[in-house]
């Protein structure tokens, strides 16, 4: 199947996402409707008119949900006024856990281990997506969503199901957001325009370095380019399709043609990158905390200590960091947008094999996508205490900020349900879907690689990169020394085995689709 037709498809399959998408909001305008649209009487809540069918008839469940994030004072107030809403609908309550960027990987590692009691776990291709299925940690969802996911499948563009699929099943329901995906810069607006920088000269990564030299000297308080463990600008500004869980070895590139799988540290790309950013370290434009820092980036950002982040950037991306630090923020594209099976799995929500109620956990996951008045409750709290409607459309956050502010609506269920900040573009949501048009088609779009051939080698390569990645992705060793005994440690771990087999898996998937 050629390139341009892939593309093709997966352009068709957006224009599929955005007549749904605009099918969905016409029946659902006010927060003061249920999810069919239908007013609800003064003084109650929306789902006083409404009640989920069968409801009545099930028995009452407490759900969990685990997502990374940091605990809101307001979040029991938040809980209670879901769960008053969720007793109606499914007959359950919901416990949000969120857990801190900084202890979420080893969190998750340890529930897992032990089978600890679960519903609900964010997921995604760069957090063990495809590990954790392998460890079986996560229930097949397909049957669940036919029988109480079927919201879902009407308003979610079938590629997201289709390129978040291992071994023929889902074992996420990714959320419903942008589809394709572009690599840049978030930078703060103010300083920015303080020091009259001309961003237009700006095409590389690299070409930042003046500019970091001078926030260095003008702005000493302040980090020129924030780094948090692996999020940087070795592997986060790039075009690599990892085709699935990007902790596992094995790569093409997204923008070009070839299907041919590499080691990301065999492109001289890689080893200029990681050179280049040793050197930024070393001049103090990078944390020097970078590799071992706990301090997920959102708070430095609130806390005005950041002046550039690597991003994954969409339509309006700069909008919503303002909105959820309180400070502004401008964007710069490094990289032209692209559609990878990684970018349908990038946000996604798993039902734990330990959930005591499956049925429970996707009829909740179902109205996260479909119920207007759930989904914003979850993301922006209670009207009238942490925020203000200023439309029907558009609220703000300003007088809630401080106790309830999740600032990851990109998690949960379908973003496009979500209100807009007044500082955001009225016409966000019809930019995203011409976003999505306008990516280029991974030359592995629909490819998730079944890491369970090749499980113990996975293994053995991750306990390897714990050990050496992001020390050395982030400027923190020498890498002269550190590249050879990372090289070699991962050949013995056999790294060289994953990358055959998951060209092997690659070219049976592209022979299937000719």
């Amino acid at each position: 199947m050629s390139l341009m037709r892939k593309k093709s498809t997966a352009i068709a399959a957006t224009m599929v996402l955005a007549s749904s998408l605009t099918l969905a909001a016409c029946g659902d305008k006010n927060s003061g409707n249920d999810s069919n649209g239908a007013a609800s009487p003064a003084g109650s809540s929306p789902a006083a008119s409404q009640s989920a069918s069968g409801a009545a008839s099930l028995k009452p469940y407490n759900l969990t949900m685990y997502f990374p994030g940091s605990a809101q004072p307001d979040q029991k107030k938040v809980e209670a006024k879901m769960n008053e809403y969720l007793k109606d609908k499914i007959n359950a309550t919901i416990e949000l856990k969120p857990i801190d960027w900084g202890a979420w990987g080893d969190k998750m590692n340890l529930m897992i281990a032990s089978g600890e009691e679960a519903d609900i776990i964010f997921t995604a291709a760069w957090n063990g997506y495809s590990t954790n299925v392998a460890k079986g940690a996560f229930l097949p969802l397909d049957e669940l969503l036919q029988s109480n996911g079927q919201d879902i499948l009407k308003t979610l563009d079938p590629l997201f199901l289709e390129g978040s699929k291992i071994n023929g099943k889902n074992y996420g329901v990714p959320t419903n957001k942008e589809l394709a995906a572009t690599k840049g810069l978030a930078l703060r607006k103010d300083i920015v325009e303080k020091y009259n920088i001309d961003l237009s000269q700006v095409k590389t990564i690299a070409d930042m370095e003046p500019i970091f030299k001078l926030i260095k000297e003008k702005e000493p308080k302040m980090i020129p380019y924030y780094m948090f463990g692996p999020e940087n600008g070795v592997n986060m500004i790039n075009q690599w399709d990892y085709m699935g869980d990007s902790s596992v070895p094995g790569i093409v590139i997204k923008d070009q043609t070839s299907t041919q799988v590499v080691n990301e540290l065999d492109l001289p790309e890689t080893k200029e990158r990681i050179n280049m950013i040793r050197d930024w370290y070393l001049k103090g434009y990078i944390n020097q905390d970078a590799a071992t820092t706990k301090v997920f980036p959102g708070d430095q950002m609130k806390a005005g200590n950041v002046f550039a982040k690597a991003e994954s950037l969409k339509p309006g991306k700069d909008a919503e960091l303002t909105a959820s630090t309180g400070l502004p923020w401008i964007q710069i594209e490094l990289a032209g947008p692209t559609i990878s099976t990684g970018d349908t799995t990038g946000s996604m929500l798993a039902i734990s094999r330990t959930s005591g109620d499956p049925e429970r956990a996707m009829m909740f996951i179902n109205l996260l996508h479909t119920d207007k008045y759930l989904n914003n409750l979850l993301n922006f709290g209670i009207e009238g205490e942490h925020y203000d409607k200023k439309s029907d459309e558009v609220i703000d956050t300003t007088k809630g900020a401080k106790t309830y502010n999740l600032g990851s609506s990109w998690m949960f269920g379908n973003q496009f349900l979500n209100y807009l900040q007044p500082n955001e573009d009225p016409q966000k949501w019809d930019k995203f879907k011409a976003f999505n048009a306008s990516g280029k088609a991974s030359p592995a779009i629909g490819f998730t690689f079944d890491s369970e051939p090749v499980k113990s080698e996975i293994a053995a390569v991750v306990n390897v990169n714990s050990q050496y990645q992001t020390a050395l992705y982030t400027g923190s060793v020498d890498p002269e020394e550190a590249m050879a005994k990372y090289t070699a440690k991962l050949k013995d771990a056999g790294v060289d085995k994953i990358i055959a087999e998951k060209q092997k898996q690659l070219d049976a998937y592209l022979a299937s689709k000719k």
